[in-house]
């Protein structure tokens, strides 16, 4: 017989959860540079301790109440099912509410002041390069390699130091975010969780589409609740710590809100659509996968610019004459189909500046944020060049024919993956094959762990189209010293002169050094002043 927990075992257990909670105290992880002005390089593992391992430390407690109730007697298979959920209910709780508190005790001093000091400061950008005239660019030597170097010696040390520790941050936060999907997977499957979830969505949905759309919102939310506190960490503390933030936390929230809503409405119909044709389809689930797969990419892709991007930022015909016809002239000289330049206000929630021509299917739409026209002309004409090249060498349609091989390779892997883990762990877990929504969590962490291991290819992929822009804007803008100044800026996000090899496996964009070598390699080529 199943020993019996007492009431008072259960009480004891409530009240050492809450006395854990009452002297958690989580610190802030907003950190200053130290006496030479570089930034500490690895500071994702304090944060990752406060915000991750220690709200699984609290919730040890919880986990220890599931069992003790799991040997109590049930009366009914429902009623052992909602014990469950409102125990994945209370998990999710605790992570807001540690999220909260981390907020909270990031300013013990607490208060609308701090908030208001955050917002005054957070325009101010800590990046910085040595300004020079024309009188300096025309100097420069003709030989490339020595133009080059005069670029980059205008970064100065504390500059250089900041954007190698961001940089080399990033390599951390991949692999973090990394292991938290597959923690995430393994927590859904290991208590059977996403097959009680299953469970209830069918009674609720009754049919398999309408039972796998309500799985999608369930996955697409829990995932994010649990990813919150990094995503909090390096979204919104990590991009001030740097200066590039402009946002106060309560605008950032209210955006992952605003993009969290988007996503769950479009990943519940593209789960439905896709576990449909993996039903249909048999064991050659993993070919038609992946052509549906690329077919809700294209839609993505098409309907992104017009319904998504204006979900977060308005955008608007740029109002400066100047800008619009040089940006105009350009596209019209390479028969882009578009009438008017667009510009959106990027400034509120970042100190970085970026453009793009989106479209497809003879559609093109050319949009540059108002960062981006603070800097000059010659600077804006680069840049657009660059991104006006995508369009006219069909970058976008090159790389969704090479995203389709690296998916198509990748479903092939998740099947193999799959038919060998359901064999040995589907009882244990409630899964019923792989065409059972249930399983989605498995095939989630073994593609991801297919695409985090090609990381390097796929980089290659992007980096290469990225060369291949900047050389066709070269000579379209024709204005070397406008690359060259702003590839400086991108500085303050991308480590400017790393080895070959970090390039190679990092970099999903050419390195400063590399890009401001092929302006002033173009430039002794044309020989331009």
């Amino acid at each position: 017989m199943p020993r019996r927990a007492s009431s008072t075992t259960l009480r004891k257990d409530r009240l050492d959860l809450e006395g854990r909670l009452r002297n958690t105290r989580v610190s802030a992880i907003v950190r200053q540079p130290n006496a030479t002005g570089a930034w500490p390089r690895l500071q994702l593992v304090p944060a990752f301790r406060r915000f991750v391992v220690y709200p699984l430390a609290l919730a040890m407690p919880l986990r220890r109440m599931h069992r003790i109730r799991r040997r109590m007697p049930t009366p009914t298979q429902g009623t052992s099912t909602m014990k469950t959920i409102r125990s994945v209910t209370t998990a999710l709780l605790l992570a807001l509410s540690l999220a909260g508190g981390a907020r909270a005790q990031a300013a013990p001093e607490a208060s609308a002041a701090t908030t208001a000091g955050l917002a005054a400061s957070a325009p101010v950008s800590k990046f910085h390069i040595r300004p020079v005239d024309d009188a300096w660019r025309a100097s420069l030597p003709r030989n490339a390699d020595a133009a080059t170097q005069a670029y980059l010696d205008r970064l100065p040390a504390d500059t250089v130091a900041r954007s190698n520790a961001y940089f080399e941050g990033g390599y951390w936060l991949q692999l973090w975010n990394f292991v938290l999907g597959l923690a995430i997977s393994w927590l859904l499957l290991r208590r059977q969780i996403s097959a009680r979830v299953r469970d209830i969505c069918l009674r609720v949905g009754r049919f398999g589409v309408v039972r796998d759309a309500l799985y999608g919102v369930f996955f697409s939310l829990a995932s994010w609740v649990l990813s919150l506190p990094l995503t909090i960490y390096q979204g919104f503390f990590r991009e001030h710590q740097y200066g590039m933030a402009t946002q106060t936390f309560v605008p950032w929230f209210v955006d992952q809100l605003v993009m969290l809503g988007a996503q769950t409405a479009a990943f519940a119909l593209a789960l439905a659509v896709l576990y449909a044709v993996i039903r249909r389809t048999g064991e050659r689930w993993w070919i038609w996968g992946t052509v549906a797969t690329m077919a809700m990419l294209v839609f993505a892709v098409m309907i992104g610019p017009v319904w998504i991007d204006p979900l977060t930022n308005t955008y608007k015909p740029v109002s400066d004459p100047v800008v619009k016809a040089a940006v105009l002239q350009m596209a019209h000289a390479d028969d882009v189909p578009v009438d008017n330049v667009y510009e959106f206000d990027a400034s509120r929630q970042t100190t970085r500046v970026s453009a793009n021509v989106s479209g497809i299917l003879g559609t093109a739409s050319v949009r540059l944020n108002d960062n981006l026209l603070r800097t000059s002309l010659p600077e804006i004409r680069a840049v657009m060049g660059h991104e006006l090249g995508h369009y006219v060498m069909n970058h976008i349609y090159k790389g969704l024919c090479e995203m389709a091989l690296l998916i198509l390779v990748g479903f092939t892997f998740a099947k193999w993956a799959l038919d060998a883990m359901l064999r040995r762990y589907g009882g244990a877990w409630g899964l019923q094959g792989a065409g059972d929504v249930a399983s989605f969590p498995l095939f989630i962490a073994v593609f991801s762990v297919y695409m985090f291991v090609t990381t390097p290819i796929g980089n290659t992929l992007v980096r290469t189209q990225e060369i291949e822009a900047d050389r066709f804007g070269l000579n379209l803008a024709r204005e070397p010293h406008g690359e060259a100044e702003v590839d400086l800026k991108l500085t303050e996000y991308r480590k400017p002169d790393p080895g070959p090899i970090e390039e190679f496996v990092f970099f999903d964009h050419p390195s400063t050094r590399h890009r401001i070598h092929d302006a002033m390699q173009w430039r002794e080529a044309m020989g331009t002043p």
